[in-house]
């Protein structure tokens, strides 16, 4: 079936103006002016007044749940899909947290599969917080090497919850990490849940400084209050992932503070880590309060810095999109409305209130309302 949204705002991100995007399938044909002729039989999404955008990549979320660090009870629940629809985002990336103890990584990639299933486009991270690294098949090299989904690996540093592994140790995974990369055509990735400890990014520029490793392997994520270590990295080269906090203007201000400082826009990126707790420690680090992260900030952080924080509106989306896209090396198919990439478009009001999700070219949701519903 071919379908043809008429007369709609395209954000590709780039700002394209009025246009018709025509899609078959989970792929888009083509995005241009005056198309409805040429295929009278499409069929016909009406476009104007809306906004359209590439779907939302969210390469943080805790798909099985997070927490645990005030005991049994304060597991959180795991990732619906709906939760994802709600929220736009039709990529994501699932990881593991401080819990690798409960929870495991065949948990976490069964959990990325039933997503895939269900209609997203779903990868993962072996590992968690800890050192030495829990995975799948024994060895971190194989689950990225072996296993689809997998796209690298999750370790914590400079956190007072963090196995505090050597830097000998982190160059060795690292290391690992990058010879499967090769392998398998893979990214990459060492996503590091990095503190508030006293180390901060110290251990890793002190590698990138002593070893050939390439900075494309350390990804750092939650980097807000990191200051300007974070710009540092970015404009080392490296990307430096921010965390949509549950106000707004938190995550929003840390962004437009760190572009301030010279962080290239091209570096940095958004995610939700949804289904995350988000502890409160006192100085003393002892939590003396715990709430869930939720997927809907992602959006909610965009829409404030655009409507707030007054970025242009294809920079705020290139943070959860392009910048995204390129970071986990799927840029040709993904984070664009391009032809020839998947399906996955957003269309949304004025106001950035999201109206219609399409991901890989099936409506989960249409005029505000779902067309879907979790399997269980």
């Amino acid at each position: 079936m071919i379908t043809l949204i008429e007369n709609v705002h395209v954000f590709a991100p780039e700002d394209l103006g009025i246009n018709d995007i025509v899609f078959c399938h989970d792929r888009i044909v083509e995005i241009g002016q005056g198309l409805s002729s040429f295929y009278p039989r499409a069929n016909r999404v009406d476009g104007r007044g809306l906004i359209a955008t590439p779907g939302f990549i969210d390469q943080h979320v805790h798909v099985t749940g997070g927490g645990g660090e005030g005991s049994f009870r304060t597991r959180v629940p795991e990732l619906k899909f709906t939760d994802c629809v709600r929220a736009g985002v039709t990529t994501l990336v699932g990881v593991l947290g401080t819990d690798g103890i409960t929870r495991s990584v065949e948990n976490l990639v069964a959990k990325t599969k039933a997503l895939g299933e269900e209609g997203l486009t779903a990868y993962c991270l072996t590992g968690s917080y800890e050192y030495p690294t829990i995975t799948l098949t024994g060895d971190v090299k194989k689950d990225i090497a072996f296993v689809a989904e997998v796209l690298g690996v999750k370790v914590a540093i400079s956190d007072h919850r963090c196995s505090n592994l050597t830097k000998e140790e982190l160059i060795r995974l690292v290391s690992d990490v990058r010879m499967a990369s090769l392998i398998s055509g893979k990214p990459g990735l060492v996503t590091m849940h990095t503190g508030r400890g006293k180390q901060g990014l110290n251990m890793i520029f002190e590698i990138l400084d002593e070893t050939d490793l390439p900075i494309k392997h350390f990804r750092p994520t939650h980097v807000g209050k990191l200051g300007e270590s974070a710009v540092r990295f970015a404009k080392k080269g490296g990307y430096i992932d921010f965390t949509a906090s549950t106000d707004p203007k938190d995550a929003a201000q840390d962004i437009t503070r760190a572009i301030a400082s010279g962080a290239p826009l091209g570096r940095l990126t958004l995610s939700s880590d949804s289904n995350g707790s988000l502890p409160k420690w006192n100085d003393k680090n002892e939590m003396i309060g715990i709430v869930a992260a939720s997927m809907q900030s992602l959006h909610n952080v965009l829409k404030h810095l655009i409507q707030v924080e007054t970025m242009g509106i294809t920079d705020a989306l290139s943070l959860v999109t392009t910048n995204v896209s390129e970071a986990l090396e799927l840029h040709e198919s993904k984070g664009r409305l391009r032809a020839g990439f998947d399906a996955d478009i957003l269309l949304m009001d004025s106001d950035f209130n999201l109206d219609t999700v399409i991901a890989r070219g099936r409506f989960l949701m249409q005029e505000g309302e779902l067309r879907v519903s979790d399997t269980i």
